[in-house]
This record gives C-alpha cells, sequence and structure tokens, in this order.
C-alpha cells in the first residue's frame, strides 16, 4: 500500500523578522491560493505543518478546502541555522549551505547541522506513513528541511535541488512503507 506526501515548501515571505513569525508576502497569499487549487483534487486525508507561520499560511487554505485542521509539529520547523532565531541574510546563508552540504555534520555554534535536521524531520515523516500507511499527507515546509527530507529517499536531491526549488514549491512523494517509488513535481511556476 502506498502512501502519497506532498512536501509543500512555504510561499514567499518578508526578508526580515522572526524566523517564527514571519508572514507571507502579498504573492506568498496569492500563491499559498494556488497551493489550494492544485492540492484541492488530491483526496488529502491530512494537513501536517512546521509551526512556522509562514509555512501554516501556505497550507491553510488546503486544509480549509478539505474541511481539515492543520496539525502543527515542531519538528518539522525549518533548519536551525544560528541561535538567534532571526534569517541570516542571503550572502550568509549561500555560503553556510554550500559548506553544510559538503559536510553534513557541520553547523555553526549553537545551530544544526544537516544531519541532525535530516534525522528529526524524517522521523516525523516516518511517524506519519505508520500512522496515516495508504493515505495522503500535505505537510507544510521550508526549502532546506524539504530538501533533508527528500535527500534522505533519493541523494540526488541535494543543494542544486534546493538552489532550484521555488516559493511555494510542491513536490509528489509516492512511498511504499518509507521505500521512494516516484517524485513528481506539482508546482508549475507563473
Amino acid at each position: 500500500m502506498n502512501t502519497i506526501i506532498y512536501l509543500v515548501r512555504h510561499g514567499d515571505s518578508p526578508k526580515e523578522g522572526n524566523e517564527r513569525t514571519r508572514d507571507l508576502t502579498e504573492k506568498g497569499y496569492r500563491d499559498a491560493e494556488r497551493v489550494a487549487e492544485v492540492l484541492k483534487e488530491e483526496n488529502v486525508d491530512v494537513v501536517a505543518s512546521s509551526p512556522y507561520r509562514r509555512s501554516v499560511l501556505t497550507v491553510e487554505k488546503v486544509a480549509k478546502k478539505l474541511h481539515k485542521e492543520v496539525v502543527i509539529i515542531e519538528e518539522l520547523k525549518e533548519r536551525i541555522f544560528s541561535p538567534k532565531g532571526t534569517r541570516l541574510s542571503d550572502k550568509e546563508l549561500a555560503p553556510l549551505l554550500e559548506r553544510s552540504f559538503l559536510d553534513p555534520n557541520f553547523s555553526l555554534k549553537g545551530g544544526e547541522s544537516n544531519n541532525e535536521c535530516q534525522k528529526r524531520a524524517v522521523k516525523v515523516v516516518k511517524d506519519l506513513i505508520n500512522i496515516y500507511e495508504g493515505k495522503k499527507i500535505v505537510i507544510g515546509s521550508h526549502g532546506a528541511v524539504m530538501t533533508l527530507i527528500m535527500n534522505y529517499f533519493d541523494p540526488r536531491c541535494d543543494l542544486q535541488f534546493l538552489k532550484n526549488t521555488t516559493k511555494p514549491d510542491i513536490y509528489k512523494l509516492t512511498l511504499h512503507h518509507d521505500e521512494l517509488m516516484e517524485v513528481e513535481r506539482l508546482w508549475e511556476s507563473v
């Protein structure tokens, strides 16, 4: 019996502010409507999300259209890049990501490595597969954690893959137990 996971990267959000509470931009809100349109015919059983506001807002409309609640799961949060809880600038983040994909155990002091992030996020995905085997599950996520989840199942999902994702983005993973059978990108940028 196959389980379907829809990994949804959050929509566009402001570059400043706290990681947990950043909202979506106007474009992010419009795109969240489109995410709901893309997923409304998929007969989704469960909608889960990172606790970060931008992720919840991106999948919330999917849940409402399907008369479901968004299940918030702390361990789905974005990779912790720095202990401050604020967004790193693109200039700071790019070399950190580069080094992190070369050395999955690397992290800044007080931050989290790719391996640590992947371990906590994949555990959630496996738990969801065990609980909802044969069901369809939407997961509101972030670029790095989404890539690390996908990398666990398919090592070709690497830094270049992350760089090619968009905000938002949707990947449909078909899994048999916890073996990846197929990946399909559902999001089309306009």
